[in-house]
């Protein structure tokens, strides 16, 4: 915690003050003689109540405490709404995400997980979407309307699907939308040039989720990551699915009832393996200053794009909170003044 006004702080002196004064005062009091004729009454009365005279003094002293720490007007560091920063959402479409060894499918646990990713961001952080096997795809431009995002990763979702993970391409994709961002530009990726590197700096974060090892592409998964580390984003990578992980080889998406695909070459379905690359996207976060998360259920992916939603787009600030120690110090002597009216000493 820190102070606006520390010097105010030294307000906290009337503390010892105030607690000298009132033992001064008490050593006055026993000056006097209080006759009573029955001494064993009156000693029952005070040996029952003394702990009560001594709780109201110290609520009261705590309020004061509070209003000498309210004046020096204290804040604490927090995450506040950066302005004009961007996220870039980078998910992979091949044909392994249609595994179900992460339920409903790699492909729907990815979807639930950026709708609540887009729950938890600032309404005015801009967050683009691309969709990438293959080739990368800008699905949506960085924009402030998420239900636009929504919208467009329902759709992917169904796209479909063929062979190939390029993920060096997808993270060149996604560093020249996210510096397009920065410049106010709007466009084909192809078509816009790169912006200098610093102007992205602090701005833009990437968050990349992919399940395989990069089987096409031009660039590699560490060209593509220097590229964000050159320009300054950092790069958070979930590595989604199970080691054990297979899919039902045919064309499209899953049926609904659950049923396997035929295989387009003719004769029973073929079953082949396809375990995440962790070690890839790990190496990737670390390259760019990012971090990792794997993620074997739906579960710990919703866990990891809930943490980074709270974290992407701001910025630690600081925040006053002067107001909740003026109301402490309300509650306190309010508490102090009751009590001190209910236990007043009454002889009986």
């Amino acid at each position: 915690m820190t102070f606006a006004r520390p010097l105010l702080l030294l307000t906290l002196l009337v503390i010892p003050v105030a607690v000298g004064l009132y033992v001064l005062t008490e050593r006055r009091r026993m000056r006097y003689a209080i006759r009573f004729t029955n001494i064993d009454i009156l000693a029952g009365v005070v040996a029952g109540r003394i702990w009560r005279r001594y709780v109201p003094l110290g609520l009261f002293l705590l309020a004061l405490a509070a209003l000498c720490v309210g004046v020096a007007r204290p804040e604490h560091t927090t995450l506040v709404a950066k302005d004009r920063a961007t996220v870039i959402l980078v998910i992979d479409v091949s044909r392994s995400m249609e595994a179900r060894d992460v339920k409903p499918s790699r492909i729907g646990a990815a979807a639930a997980a950026v709708r609540t990713f887009l729950d938890r961001v600032p309404k005015r952080l801009q967050v683009g979407l691309i969709a990438f096997a293959g080739d990368p795809a800008v699905a949506t431009p960085p924009t402030t309307n998420h239900a636009l995002v929504r919208e467009a990763l329902g759709t992917i979702q169904y796209f479909p699907s063929f062979g190939g993970t390029a993920i060096g391409d997808a993270l060149a994709a996604a560093v020249t939308l996210g510096q397009q961002a920065v410049n106010g530009v709007n466009g084909n990726l192809a078509a816009v040039t790169s912006a200098p590197a610093a102007q992205a700096r602090g701005l833009v974060s990437i968050l990349f989720l992919s399940d395989g090892a990069q089987t096409r592409g031009t660039l590699q998964p560490l060209e593509g990551a220097e590229r964000a580390r050159a320009a300054g984003i950092p790069v958070y990578t979930v590595a989604l699915g199970t080691p054990n992980g297979t899919l039902d080889f045919g064309f499209g998406r899953p049926p609904p009832n659950g049923s396997i695909n035929p295989s387009p070459f003719g004769g029973p379905p073929r079953r082949v393996p396809v375990p995440p690359d962790p070690a890839t996207l790990h190496a990737i976060a670390d390259r760019t200053g990012g971090q990792f998360f794997a993620a074997r259920n739906a579960k710990s992916v919703q866990a990891a794009y809930s943490k980074l939603g709270s974290r992407l787009g701001r910025t630690p600030g600081r925040s006053e909170v002067t107001y909740a120690f003026l109301a402490g110090a309300a509650g306190l002597l309010v508490a102090a003044g009751l009590l001190s009216a209910l236990w007043s000493p009454r002889l009986p």
